[in-house]
């Protein structure tokens, strides 16, 4: 089993229901899910004419390889109804890898640790409630201190932990 951090975005319909369904519908045999931060709402970030986001972090363990975790995140996004129309546009829901144990993925498809993780606040304050003394595998540096360093954006969390 691998230790796994996924992010969890939407703001599209009934946002809370829809990260509530992404994270019942990830749980399965070959993913076990562990813990699940509070949720955020955050400010657009990248694309800003589009609706605030609330966000979330998941904690799991996984038999999966990287790239069959990736076809099953897909999977649940589409079964919740994402399309992909606008780049970084509005979603129903998206999920993303933040890391997979240890493990560095550079490929065409999937980056792990993900690319941007030290520059979205959005992601690090949910993840550094569940890790924060997680080390990054490339930079060494710590959840909680890439969250001290991250460009300022308005992220505040709005529920109590949904913890299993």
């Amino acid at each position: 089993m691998k230790r796994i951090y996924l992010s969890l975005g939407s703001n599209i319909g009934d946002r809370e229901s829809n990260l509530r369904k992404a994270v019942e519908r990830l749980a399965s045999q070959d993913v076990r899910v562990l813990h699940v931060s509070r949720i955020y709402e955050t400010e657009p970030v990248d694309y800003q004419d589009q609706a605030w986001f609330l966000n979330q972090v998941v904690e799991a363990e996984t038999t999966l390889f990287p790239m069959q975790l990736l076809t099953r995140i897909g999977r649940v996004e589409r079964e919740l109804g994402r399309t992909r129309t606008v780049r970084k546009g509005p979603r129903t829901i998206d999920i993303d890898i933040l890391f997979y144990g240890a493990a560095v993925v550079e490929t065409v498809r999937l980056e792990i640790p993900h690319p941007r993780i030290a520059e979205r606040r959005f992601v690090l304050a949910p993840l550094a409630e569940l890790a924060p003394d997680l080390r990054h595998p490339v930079t060494h540096r710590t959840v909680r201190q890439m969250l001290e360093s991250a460009p300022p954006a308005v992220v505040r969390a709005i529920r109590d932990h949904g913890t299993r």
